[in-house]
């Protein structure tokens, strides 16, 4: 039982990623920053507050801006973890070993996957002692704390596989690198822009009546940025269903249709992975 779940890959790229001391620091300096951040953010509420309080409103506020900090770390940082994983293995000559032992494909793939995203899910672990000064102003439930750590946990998983998909199946790094930040910058802005271009389309403003555009619904839900608005303010979710009449909440969308992507760009990286291999043993 114990070796069904050893992954010798992810034990292999763990330990040479988190023996260097660099790995470390790393992490320490991402806790000052963000230390740096929260005590910058809570000085200037303060000091513009007429009454020189910092009020659960504002807690609500700094949580929010720390979530949104955390988002956009990991959807900066992981395309550049993952982006190379298959990619540098075939450039160092590498990958040609990889293949010939007993590890089946999906091994080989899910263990460079975790272990590339292991390094930003302890940074997401290291910073929970961070938020918790939070709960000491009020304004944030315990529940909304767990589904923006999930959700940002969930995200890197998304982007994770991306990278995987595109290391696979291009051979140069760094333009395996380029199009998981191109695709990331499109989910994050693209779908932003599309949702405007259809609204734009659909002319609802110059309309008596409210009028609704269901294809808004398509390209919001893939915006992690609007799903991680929806967790913080469930009136969001209530202006989506007005503009578009869709009653389906967002996050379960998104959710859904990231999980298919995530099962089909692994599907993907598995299949492509030893094709040259059974290309040359015919």
């Amino acid at each position: 039982m114990k070796t069904y779940f050893i992954n010798p890959v992810l034990n292999k790229e763990l330990k040479l990623r988190f023996r260097s001391g660099k790995t470390f620091l790393g992490i320490l300096f991402y806790l000052l920053a963000l230390s740096l951040l929260m005590v910058a953010f809570m000085y200037v509420l303060r000091t513009t507050s007429p009454i020189g309080f910092f009020k659960p409103q504002e807690s609500r506020m700094m949580f929010m801006f720390l979530a949104f900090f955390q988002l956009g770390l990991v959807l900066f940082i992981t395309p550049g973890l993952t982006g190379g994983v298959i990619s540098s293995e075939r450039e160092r000559q590498t990958l040609s070993i990889l293949l010939t032992t007993t590890q089946s494909s999906f091994t080989i793939i899910i263990g460079k996957l975790l272990s590339s995203i292991a390094y930003l899910v302890l940074l997401i672990l290291a910073s929970l002692p961070i938020y918790s000064f939070v709960f000491l102003y009020g304004g944030i439930s315990p529940i909304q704390l767990v589904q923006v750590f999930f959700f940002s946990l969930f995200t890197m998983l998304v982007i994770g596989s991306f990278g995987v998909l595109f290391s696979t199946l291009i051979r140069k790094t760094i333009v395996s690198m380029v199009t998981t930040y191109s695709v990331t910058l499109f989910i994050i802005g693209g779908t932003v822009v599309i949702s405007l271009i259809l609204f734009q389309m659909a002319d609802i403003y110059s309309s008596p009546v409210p009028k609704e555009v269901p294809s808004v619904y398509f390209s919001a839900m893939f915006n992690p940025g609007i799903v991680l608005a929806d967790i913080f303010e469930p009136t969001v979710s209530e202006q989506i269903k007005e503009l578009t009449g869709i009653k389906f909440p967002i996050w379960a969308a998104h959710i859904i249709s990231y999980c298919f992507v995530i099962a089909l760009s692994l599907t993907i990286s598995v299949r492509k992975l030893r094709a040259n291999m059974k290309k040359g043993s015919r």
